[in-house]
């Protein structure tokens, strides 16, 4: 059975960790109201995506 011959590190074991960070969501602009929106998605503001209207927004 293989076993470690000597004990990892905290340094080298965080440094193997480096590269498991999140990224920052995409955010692109409504073409419609110019409205921060997430790419792929309906827009929240006015609802529309890919130049038609899919949904009525919510008024509020």
């Amino acid at each position: 059975m293989a076993v470690p011959k000597r004990k990892t590190s905290k340094s080298r074991k965080r440094l193997r960790r480096t590269h498991w960070k999140i990224d920052a969501p995409a955010v692109a602009t409504c073409a419609h109201c110019g409205q921060p929106v997430m790419p792929h998605r309906v827009c929240p503001g006015c609802g529309y995506y890919k130049g038609r209207q899919v949904i009525t927004p919510a008024e509020a």
